[in-house]
């Protein structure tokens, strides 16, 4: 069975820091990707980053970029989302996904290029 595990969400002030993971299992980690999007209330999903476990290549939205960063460890089947800087803009459900991407070609930016999704955890940016 698949699954994708996401845990550290929170509140948060602004400015501050967390770190999200997506524990990984039921399928090949090595060979797929994992990407992080985020849902607002009354808006679409966005992804704002995504990693290759096949060649290490990442992808960031312009609007984390500098400020978000996508770590891998792939001994632990899991991936993290350390998040800086964070403003309430950044306030959402965060989902992590997993599927067979190529961020280099830009495969992986949105959410039908994954087969697998977790269930989400919130994160509130409080001014």
């Amino acid at each position: 069975e698949v699954q994708l595990v996401e845990s550290g969400g929170g509140s948060v002030q602004a400015g501050g820091s967390l770190r999200l993971s997506c524990a990984a299992s039921g399928f090949s980690f090595d060979d797929y990707g994992i990407g992080w999007f985020r849902q607002a209330p009354g808006k679409e999903r966005d992804g704002i980053s995504c990693i290759s476990m096949r060649d290490g290549s990442t992808w960031y939205d312009e609007s984390v970029e500098g400020r978000f960063a996508i770590i891998s460890d792939n001994a632990k089947h899991t991936v993290y989302l350390e998040m800086t800087s964070l403003k309430p803009e950044d306030t959402a459900i965060y989902y992590c996904a997993a599927g067979n991407i190529r961020p280099r070609d830009g495969f992986g930016l949105l959410p039908e290029d994954y087969l697998y999704w977790g269930q989400g955890i919130q994160v509130t940016v409080s001014s």
